[in-house]
């Protein structure tokens, strides 16, 4: 552009969306089974937020059947309201699946968040149908 103030707008813009997209692809969920075989740890690495949320939810088996879930969150950090939903709605399905779950390990920051805005360690919690 001819304009020196769009053109810096459009490179901080541009620049905002493609370090969102790489961080978000640097979360991982690794899964491992543990020796009585009904319960399945997951062990969640690296940053949730808003462009990492749906990756997150689909790195869970809900199908699998297991009484108790455990998801290891210690070296992950939950950054906004989109990853607190997205958490809230794994343990939630997890428990519709007859599961009990146990999240261990939030970090200060994320328990605050999970504290504030999440419904699953709420009484009562109940994910909505059609999610």
């Amino acid at each position: 552009t001819h304009d020196l103030a769009k053109g810096v707008f459009v490179g901080v813009l541009l620049s905002g969306i493609f370090f969102a997209n790489k961080v978000g692809r640097m979360m991982r969920v690794a899964s491992s089974q543990q020796d009585d075989g009904q319960t399945r740890v997951y062990t969640v690495t690296g940053q949730v937020f808003f462009a990492s949320a749906e990756s997150f939810v689909n790195s869970f088996d809900f199908k699998e059947v297991v009484k108790q879930v455990r998801i290891d969150v210690s070296v992950a950090h939950f950054w906004d309201i989109t990853a607190v939903s997205a958490l809230d709605k794994v343990v939630l399905k997890f428990r519709r699946e007859g599961a009990q779950v146990e999240v261990m390990g939030l970090n200060e920051a994320s328990a605050t968040m999970v504290d504030r805005f999440g419904l699953h360690d709420k009484a009562g919690a109940e994910l909505p149908l059609g999610h």
